[in-house]
């Protein structure tokens, strides 16, 4: 068995302040001098970027729709090592989630064995505050809330109505938080804005400082200490780590940024070495055998994509070329023929695609999603169904005159059973709005790293005097 100190942060709902709180835990935690390890619930790229600068740790998802319930733990405990408190950010509200609460933080918790710290926004509310709290701590006893945070006080006199209301039904008050629109997080149409588009650290600093002041460290790392222990993993000895046999270069900037890394550890722990390089500000693509686009933000940086020319068609000669190409949600309208931005200005991409992405003014769709290839391509065979995640502002719009359009993928969303195509697949190219995890696809993983061999193998066929 292993012994993990760790926490949940939960909220009632989305907007309450859980990532503020969190990293402010983790910054104020660091400075004590402690080792800490932060996670995230759900399919977020995000948040995990603001734990990462208040903590000095890559941040990681846990997911249960992404990834196979049975390995949600062992994740989870390999990396938790050696730490001295872990502390876990939920997502939404405690009990929401997918379709019958996957990958809720509440099932999480009950994976974890992991006691939650429920944060409320108290904010034009009063006793009401204590009735919201007994009402999650009751709704499933087998979720250990263990307290509360108090967010968003407007006085001292609010503060004791809210704590004596909770502390007449026994919930720990761990902490009053008072409203300090200093320390709240920029946000933008996909949610914040991510900690490599703005300098983010003057804030954390201030979100340290309020956090030490007005919660209560000694009883949070109490509580993680007394956090049951979990099944020790014991590696698998017979697994053979394999030398790089390929070298995959991956789209990472301020741009493309949406990146599980367990995901990226796979394709390293089956004979990849992962390049970086970055389409907004190098001139051409490195040396590789295929190339893996994330998701991010392209419509903000569309000006600065679309004038940086070489590497523009430095991808579009690798694609037409057959270098293995898969692209997620960001990564997949970079590789369209046009972004159209959000003033409706036209911004030439890399054209590898016969589309154009469009951005919008509402949320085009958001949700888990299982998707099942129509045809054969970099990562499956047709027929094969993936598990992901959608959630994006554009639309794809394409010419219906060049004929029938070669879609990736038959979409089926998990809340609504809605099923519609999507992406596009053609000989070395596959992309689209999905966001898969290769920890739940292995397979897929495996067959991309084939389809990047066989590529290399070609290419050193080619006599020399004829490249």
């Amino acid at each position: 068995m292993a012994k993990i100190p760790r926490i949940i942060i939960a909220g009632t709902h989305s907007g309450v302040g859980k990532t503020t709180i969190v990293t402010g835990l983790l910054a104020a935690l660091k400075q004590q001098g402690l080792n800490v390890q932060s996670y995230k619930v759900g399919p977020d790229y995000i948040d995990p970027g603001y734990h990462q600068l208040a903590s000095g740790k890559v941040a990681h998802n846990l997911d249960t729709w992404l990834v196979p319930t049975d390995k949600v733990v062992p994740i989870f405990t390999k990396t938790a090592a050696d730490n001295d408190l872990v502390i876990v950010e939920g997502v939404m509200g405690l009990y929401d989630g997918g379709r019958q609460g996957v990958s809720s933080t509440a099932t999480i918790a009950k994976l974890l064995k992991a006691p939650v710290v429920l944060v409320i926004d108290a904010k034009s509310m009063g006793e009401s505050a204590a009735a919201i709290a007994l009402g999650y701590k009751m709704y499933d006893q087998d979720v250990n809330v263990v307290g509360v945070i108090v967010n968003r006080l407007g006085s001292p006199s609010h503060q004791k109505m809210v704590s004596d209301a909770l502390e007449r039904i026994n919930i720990p008050v761990l902490g009053s938080i008072y409203r300090n629109e200093g320390i709240s997080m920029p946000e933008r149409h996909l949610g914040l804005t991510p900690v490599t588009e703005h300098n983010a650290s003057d804030r954390i600093a201030e979100l340290c400082a309020q956090i030490s002041a007005q919660v209560d460290l000694e009883q949070i790392i109490s509580i993680a200490n007394n956090a049951p222990e979990l099944p020790s993993i014991r590696e698998n000895q017979d697994v053979i780590h394999q030398s790089p046999i390929v070298r995959i270069g991956v789209a990472q900037d301020e741009a493309f940024s949406f990146y599980y890394p367990e995901s990226l550890d796979v394709l390293k722990s089956m004979g990849a070495e992962i390049v970086p390089f970055s389409p907004l500000n190098d001139k051409q693509l490195p040396k590789v055998d295929g190339l893996l686009f994330g998701g991010g933000f392209p419509e903000m940086f569309v000006r600065e994509l679309s004038s940086n020319i070489t590497m523009r068609q430095s991808i579009y000669e690798a694609c037409k070329n057959g270098m293995p190409i898969y692209a997620e949600c960001g990564g997949f309208m970079y590789l369209t023929q046009k972004i159209v931005d959000f003033d409706g200005q036209h911004y030439e991409m890399v054209g590898a695609i016969p589309a154009i992405c469009s951005m919008q003014s509402k949320l085009q769709t958001v949700g888990y999603v299982e998707a099942t290839a129509l045809k054969d391509n970099v990562l499956c065979e047709a027929g094969h169904s993936m598990r992901g995640h959608e959630f994006h502002f554009s639309l794809m719009d394409i010419d219906e005159s060049l004929g029938a359009f070669p879609w990736a993928f038959e979409f089926k969303k998990t809340r609504t059973g809605a099923v519609y195509p999507g992406g596009y697949a053609h000989g070395n190219v596959l992309a689209s709005y999905l966001h898969m995890h290769f920890t739940g696809h292995e397979q897929a993983a495996s067959h991309f790293i084939t389809k990047c061999n066989e590529f290399n193998s070609k290419a050193l066929e080619v006599p020399r005097g004829e490249e």
